[in-house]
């Protein structure tokens, strides 16, 4: 069961992930929904299944071995009855079983069986119960399959003894495992012991032989074994040590060699065909080869014969081609076993190469022909060996890049040109030898471009986008296998007698080149691979490559200085276990699970291939032709028609591979989608500013066939898709052709699905604020997109452009700055409805990253994930408490805070999975890991509750739920800070103590502005000295503490976990005492507490350093730099404890108080300098306004300094030490995050850091200059306080300078009329979007229904205020934005010293905007009594046309001094204009709903005459009281006028008025 769950795990993750991914190209919206909902499910599942199948591990690890043992027994007794059913000739194949397709089965498990057992073998070694419990599963599993294939294959052949031999040897293989399993089992009773060692490595060789036979039954197998058996026996005639005279004459052995070199060369060709077919062809091909391979040896031996001189190199040659001709057949049988096997088709057409270029050899030097005659050979036999390449383009033929594949055309067919010029030339002169040069330099060339050819058509189909890209395997078994060979070969040239030092040396390089090679293999491997067990065995196997390499280079040295017999066995001797762990190596990794996995090219990739594929062939078919018409021309020059024919080869060459670049060239992987791409994002660009401008206008169609949730949730998948594309497009940008087409196809895809959910988003929102937010976010990614898209087209997927690299990096960055604000805006919008499925999905993605491998190497330690991880942990639990408080008092604040958790968790596991890799031992990473998923589930369950709370406030059950889930989340995270506690307890004890003592230092801070305040009083009559001795004995218990903590760093972390602890401790308790000390001295004298509790946060502060530098260095070693900012932190605790004695000392000396109180302070701020010296870069970041601020607190200390040095009195030194030491430290720390600012740059950053520094060191010297002034006071000394105080106040004026140029051309001075003005406006903005917001929530009240007409009149009114609000909004910014306009124009000085005028007019401006943001609050005041019934229409009318006069006055007091053209005056107007047209709008309403207003009282006319008449004499009394208030408001208007026309300024006077 445990072997099923963790099998499907791999294939459910890539199938959510493709279903997710698809979920937004899905049109029809029901099935979207469907699968978006099922893929959240198996996700879920997937993720609860992980956890239990952990646990149960965890459970019944033990019994994992023994349930292995039970499984192959079973097998084996399986494997018995299936040999008696076959032969009583019953054993029939099952459905579906064919022999082709179990002998693959057969040959690609075996090798499963084979790298299970390589783990198994090093957990068992290693002593791992849990991971060789793993390892024995996997070799069961693997072995069941096997089991299976062999008993497919015995059913399917006819032949009855090939079928009992098969399935003899599966059960030997099953016996045999059994046994190693079993050993295995007896080496972890016993670990480390050396003879069960034994043992294990015995059984394993012995498993390793049967396997190797099981695969040799297979049918064809054996004949190919034959086929080397009798190549071997051959070679054996190759050892006589003399050899016989020849029988034939030279010409007719001359003439044998040659044809059967042809023989040999065809029938190499042949069975690199037959292995891709069935079983009987490569059994007929391989007879054929071995055949061919005796007759060709017994040519070359004749041969041998007659070449005395020559003939240990024909022997030789001999010996290659025999190597060459079995590594050829080997290549062709491991293909028939696993066609499927990384790049075996490729390995084999290499050995068939290597076959044709060891028989060329042996040619050139034997034969004597005509001269020109044996190049022109040689040269068409390598082109008829490299015409195969062209065959498969299915698959990559080297590793060569695209444009690798350009260059290499380029450089060989510039190279073919010079060779077929000589070629023709040298024919004319008859130069033969420089003929055969260029032959041979031409066939080079030709099969270069033939390499070229092939691996661009195949990277040409590849990236097709209908073609499926391959994906890259965990190891690369090519190289493995390539090294395992180098490493053979070099070792057997080590041990070899006959060897030089030279060879023996170059031996020893090829070895550590490919062994180091392997170790880097391993280590990527090992840092990518999620199987545990796997990811131990890379590393085991690159220590037992290494270690054995190391033993040998050392033999290799001793050897290198005396070649003695002695040394060259010690050789021999150290070269075995280096072969043995490289071949163990080489086994494991050809499991197939880390192979990588092939490219599938499409139709239209294949078509795409075939114009690039014609030109190669054509250029191949021409060229063979063109040297076998030179062949001829060389012997006989004078034959013109040969001419005539070679030129015209020539030409098609020429043409051919013309028409091959052009091919190649049009080609270019990934440039066609760029633009089909483009072209697509660009439209819906268009679609998505068509939406803007109808949402402007106030028209957006309203989307009625689906829900706002169901479109949030397309918005929120779509883009999350769109994010994860990023990355993979940037990546192959810069360097993988083949997957750009792909992956810039597939974002394309989205955008369109982008631009409809966003769109419909829009439309379903109320608040058009919301709206245009969305639509420009939208328009914003899809920008980014676009630019994206330029630089991955500009890049093309090329390494070597390196121009387009940091584009393409810088539109990357964009794109996902514009994925995360179109993120947090969704987040936002979803959390305020309930809706957490988006929340949901992030905190599961989260987790299952915590199951991936992790970057090969991690940048911090385990310390500095530990830390962050505390401060995650406890920012969840925080949050889950805010959340059991807010479910009871305010339940619509949840969503806000159930984001906050998924953006804590996301945080934690990331740091999770770093914290896991790092920790020692590995089971604390385990369990860290564990305990980090199971605090997840419980975080999804309370966001889950949160948002079913949001949609049903009132439901108690919920409520409940939620407050259960929040309990769950602060256990889960007590259960993580445990594990990290387990994983280092020292570090934790640290963190933790670090935590209390920033602690302190804040509550000390509160302390200093109470006593500051003169408000720290003693709570009972006692005195400073009752206090002194406590003080002074805790304080030395501290420093016994301090020694503690820097030994426990180089000791164990108990230790460690003890001195943190206990220092936290007494720091509690020494504040505590210092606090009733410096109470005890009474309220009236504010400035000596103040000392005293300065002196004991000094002391907080060094602890608080001491304990980080402690945690980093803990367990470093001696020399480690950490270990020295330890001792640094280490002296300045012991300096600040010191310093407190001193002063406790001081307090009641009167006489000297004053200058301890100084010395502190010089001190302090001493240290305060260094810290602000260091690297470390501020958390946040300040504004220039705020450090100028900052800075004037220095002068008045300044002043203060000079003035207490003149004095000399003891009371002014200490509040001078005060007042110094917080401006000089607000002064330092603002300075810092100023200039650390984003948009500061260096050399401003670099000046502000300067003259900070100096305006310390100055201020240092004039304190220490007082302090000088204090113990010989004479007035020349006084003197000098002056100078002092002139180079403190020279660095003030260029810190102030510094943080001017740090606002560049937008610094203003505070104090500026314009400034004024500006800030003004922005406020009158504010205002208006206050009162805007209060409208939003007005509603008009409930009232009996009356006639149709005047039913809707609230509703305009509102409408119409929001609008007038909304406008005026938009006006007021646009005046600030002219106002800046002209300041740059400078037709207003920035800086207006005596300019009146200048002045006047922000004056005009500033009371003109204050009027708008006035007349706008009284309107929606109106609107708001009118809707409410409390006002009149009459009212609001008026509110509404002081409005318009008000906007009227701030366009005039603009357009005084501005440009009538600028873009600013034209936005100034239109937004003018709106807010007019908004207010006449809402008069009109008014006025026609007064006017259609019937009075609420109808008038009930009284029948009687004397009512009557007494009704008619009321009303006209009304009426005459009501003229005479008209008459009286009137004139009160008209006065009040002219009171405000005097205080006007002049630009706004108008002569009508």
């Amino acid at each position: 069961m445990l072997g099923k769950s963790g099998k499907i795990r791999g294939p459910g993750s890539k199938m959510v992930t493709s279903a997710k991914s698809s979920v937004p190209t899905v049109t029809d919206q029901a099935a979207a929904m469907q699968l978006g909902q099922c893929a959240k499910n198996l996700a879920t599942c997937l993720a609860e299944l992980r956890t239990s199948a952990q646990k149960a591990h965890e459970a019944c690890g033990p019994m994992e071995i023994d349930s292995a043992l039970t499984a192959i027994q079973t097998l084996k007794s399986e494997l018995q009855d299936a040999k008696l059913a076959a032969v009583n000739g019953q054993l029939k194949p099952l459905p579906g079983e064919s022999l082709e397709k179990c002998a693959q089965d057969l040959g690609s498990t075996s090798k499963s069986v084979g790298s299970s057992m390589a783990q198994l073998l090093t957990c068992a070694a290693q002593g791992n119960e849990h991971y060789t419990g793993i390892a024995a599963r996997e070799t069961a599993q693997a072995l069941k399959t096997l089991a299976q294939a062999a008993r497919g294959v015995a059913a399917s052949t006819t032949d009855p003894k090939a079928a009992a031999a098969m399935l003899d040897s599966a059960r030997d293989v099953m016996e045999g495992s059994a046994l190693l399993i079993h050993e295995a089992k007896e080496a972890l009773i016993s670990p480390g012991d050396a003879e069960s060692q034994q043992r294990l490595a015995q059984v394993a060789k012995a498993v390793s032989h049967s396997l190797n036979n099981c695969v040799n039954c297979l049918p064809g197998q054996k004949d190919v074994d034959m086929a080397l058996k009798s190549i071997g026996e051959a070679s054996k005639k190759l050892l006589l040590e003399t050899i016989p005279p020849s029988s034939k004459s030279f010409q007719e052995a001359q003439s044998e060699l040659n044809q059967t070199a042809a023989d040999l060369n065809q029938s190499a060709g042949e069975v690199v065909h037959a292995s891709r077919g069935s079983s009987s062809q490569l059994a007929v091909a391989s007879g054929k080869f071995s055949q061919d391979f005796d007759e060709f040896l017994d040519a070359g031996i004749e041969m041998a014969g007659h070449t005395p001189d020559d003939q240990i190199q024909v022997i030789g040659n001999l010996k290659n081609i025999s190597m060459a001709s079995s590594k050829l057949l080997l290549a062709a049988k491991s293909l028939s076993v696993d066609p499927g096997a990384a790049n075996a088709k490729n390995l084999l057409a290499a050995a068939a190469r290597a076959v044709t270029d060891s028989i060329n050899q042996l040619i050139t030097l034997c034969t004597q022909q005509a001269p020109g005659q044996k190049e022109c050979d040689n040269a068409l036999r390598e082109l008829e060996a490299v015409r195969g390449m062209l065959d498969n383009p299915n698959e990559p033929v080297s590793d060569l890049s695209y444009f690798d594949c350009i260059e290499s055309v380029m450089e060989n067919s510039k190279v073919l040109g010079e060779s077929m010029a000589g070629i023709s030339q040298n024919c004319k002169t008859g130069d033969v030898t420089a003929f055969g040069e260029c032959v041979g330099s031409a066939s080079k060339a030709l099969c270069g471009l033939t390499e070229a050819a092939g691996q661009a058509s195949y990277l040409v189909g590849v990236s097709d986008p209908n073609s499926q890209a391959g994906h890259q395997g965990l190891v690369d078994p090519i190289q493995f296998a390539k090294a395992n060979q180098a490493i053979q070969m070099a070792c057997q040239n080590l041990v070899d007698p006959d060897s030089s030092p030279s060879q023996v040396l170059s031996a020893a390089t090829i070895v550590a080149k490919h062994t180091s090679a392997l170790c880097n293999a391993c280590r990527l491997a090992s840092s990518k691979t999620a199987n545990p067990v796997a990811k131990r065995h890379f590393v085991q196997s690159a220590k037992e490559v290494a270690n054995s390499t190391a033993n040998l280079v050392k033999t290799i040295k001793a050897l290198d200085g005396d070649f003695s017999e002695e040394n060259r066995n010690k050789c021999r001797v150290a070269t075995a276990p280096l072969i043995e762990a490289v071949e163990n190596l080489t086994t494991f990794a050809s499991n197939p699970e880390f192979a990588s996995v092939p490219a599938q090219i499409s139709n239209e990739g294949s078509a795409a291939q075939e114009p690039i594929l014609q030109s190669a062939r054509s250029m191949l078919d021409s060229s063979t032709h063109l040297l076998k018409t030179a062949r001829s021309l060389v012997i006989n020059p004078k034959d013109p028609p040969t001419w005539s024919v070679l030129a015209g080869h020539s030409r098609t060459v020429s043409d051919s591979i013309k028409s091959l670049i052009t091919a190649i060239r049009d080609k270019a992987p990934g440039q066609r989608e760029c633009d089909t791409s483009i072209d697509n994002i660009n439209k819906c660009i268009r679609d998505i500013e068509q939406a803007s401008l109808a949402a402007v206008s106030q028209n957006l169609p309203s989307r009625d066939d689906i829900s706002l949730e169901a479109l949030q949730e397309q918005l929120t998948s779509t883009v999350q898709e769109i994010g994860h594309l990023i990355d993979p497009i940037s990546t192959a940008a810069r360097g993988e052709a083949a997957q750009l087409g792909h992956k810039v196809t597939q974002l394309a895809g989205y955008f369109e699905p982008l631009i409809t959910a966003s769109v419909g988003v829009a439309s379903k929102l109320k608040d058009h604020q919301q709206q245009m937010t969305f639509l420009d976010q939208t328009k914003t990614l899809a920008e980014s997109a676009l630019q994206m898209l330029y630089a991955a087209k500009e890049g093309g997927g090329n390494p070597k452009a390196c121009h387009t690299h940091d584009a393409i990096a810088e539109a990357a960055q964009l794109m996902k700055e514009a994925v995360d604000d179109i993120m947090v805006t969704l987040n936002e919008a979803a959390s305020e409805v309930g809706m957490v499925g988006g929340m949901v999905d992030s905190i599961a993605d989260a987790m299952g990253k915590l199951d991936e491998g992790t970057p090969p190497e991690p940048e911090g330690s385990f310390v500095d994930y530990q830390t962050s991880m505390v401060k995650y942990s406890k920012a969840i639990a925080v949050t889950a408490q805010e959340m059991m408080t807010k479910s009871v008092t305010c339940p619509e604040e949840l969503g806000g805070l159930a984001s906050q958790v998924t953006v804590d968790y996301s945080q934690l596991a990331l740091q999770g999975r770093l914290a896991a890799h790092t920790a020692e031992p590995e089971e604390i990473g385990f369990q860290i890991k564990t305990r980090v998923q199971e605090l997840g589930h419980g975080c999804i369950f309370l966001v889950q509750k949160a948002g079913a709370l949001q949609i049903t406030p009132s439901d108690s059950f919920t409520k409940r739920e939620l407050i259960e889930c929040a309990r769950n989340v602060t256990e889960k995270v007590s259960l993580v800070l445990s594990a990290l506690q387990a994983g280092n307890k020292g570090t934790q004890a640290c963190i933790t103590a670090a935590s209390a003592v920033s602690g302190i230092i804040a509550d000390l801070d509160t302390t200093i502005m109470f006593a500051s305040a003169g408000t720290l009083n003693a709570e009972n009559d006692e005195s400073f000295a009752d206090h002194r001795e406590n003080i002074l004995k805790t304080a030395k218990a501290l420093v016994e503490d301090t020694k503690m903590l820097v030994s426990g760093a180089a000791s164990g972390q108990d230790k460690l976990a003890q001195a943190a602890q206990s220092s936290a401790k007494t720091i509690t308790q020494l504040t505590d005492v210092v606090k009733l000390g410096a109470a005890s001295i009474g309220s009236d004298d504010p400035e000596t507490q103040v000392v005293l509790i300065n002196a004991v946060k000094d002391v907080a502060k060094a602890l608080a350093e001491l304990i980080g530098a402690t945690k980093c260095a803990a367990g470093k070693a001696a020399d480690d730099p950490s270990m020295y900012q330890l001792k640094g932190a280490a002296k300045v605790m012991v300096t600040n404890v010191t310093s407190l004695l001193k002063t406790v000392k001081a307090v009641e000396d009167e006489a000297t108080r004053g200058t301890r109180a100084l010395e502190a302070t010089i001190e302090c701020i001493k240290q305060e300098l260094t810290l602000f010296q260091s690297r470390d870069i501020p958390d946040k970041s300040t504004t220039p306004e705020e450090f100028i601020r900052m800075t004037k607190g220095i002068t008045t200390a300044t002043a203060k300094a000079v003035a207490a040095g003149n004095s000399a009195r003891q009371e002014d030194i200490i509040h001078t030490a005060n007042i110094s030491r917080k401006a000089i430290s607000d002064m330092l720390t603002t300075c810092k995050q100023a200039a650390y600012h984003p948009e500061v740059n260096d050399e401003v950053r670099h000046r502000a850091l300067m003259f900070g520094r100096e305006c310390t060191t100055g201020y240092i010297d004039l304190l220490e200059h007082v302090l000088l002034v204090l113990q010989k006071p004479t007035p020349e000394q006084k003197q000098q306080l002056a100078a002092c105080s002139k180079r403190v106040a020279g660095a003030v004026t260029e810190l102030i300078q510094s943080a001017e140029a740090m606002k560049g051309s937008e610094w203003v001075d505070p104090e500026d009329p314009t400034v004024i003005a500006e800030t003004e406006l922005l406020g009158a903005a504010a205002s208006i979007e206050a009162a805007a917001k209060k409208l939003e929530q007005l509603k008009p009240r409930a009232k009996p229904k009356q006639a149709d007409e005047t039913l809707d009149f609230e509703e305009q009114i509102l409408e119409a205020a929001k609008s007038i609000a909304a406008a005026t909004s938009a006006l007021v910014k646009s005046a600030s934005a002219a106002q800046r306009e002209l300041v740059a124009q400078g037709k207003v000085g920035s800086i207006p010293a005596n300019a009146v005028d200048d002045g006047q007019w922000s004056q005009g401006l500033i009371s003109a905007a204050r009027m708008v943001a006035a007349a706008t609050s009284n309107l929606c005041e109106a609107a708001n009594a009118s809707v409410q019934g409390h006002a009149s229409e009459e009212k609001l009318i008026s509110s509404a046309k002081q409005v318009a006069a008000s906007t009227a006055q701030l366009l005039v007091a603009c357009k005084v001094k501005a440009d009538q053209d600028s873009e600013a005056m034209r936005r100034l107007q239109a937004a003018g204009n709106a807010v007019k047209r908004a207010s006449d709008n809402l008069v009109r309403a008014a006025q026609k709903a007064a006017f259609d207003k019937v009075d609420d009282d109808n008038v009930v006319v009284k029948t009687k005459f004397v009512g009557g008449i007494a009704q008619i004499i009321a009303a006209q009394e009304e009426m005459l009281r009501k003229e005479r208030e008209l008459e009286e408001a009137r004139k009160k208007l008209a006065q009040i006028r002219q009171q405000q026309y005097k205080f006007l300024p002049s630009e706004l006077r108008e002569d009508d008025n």
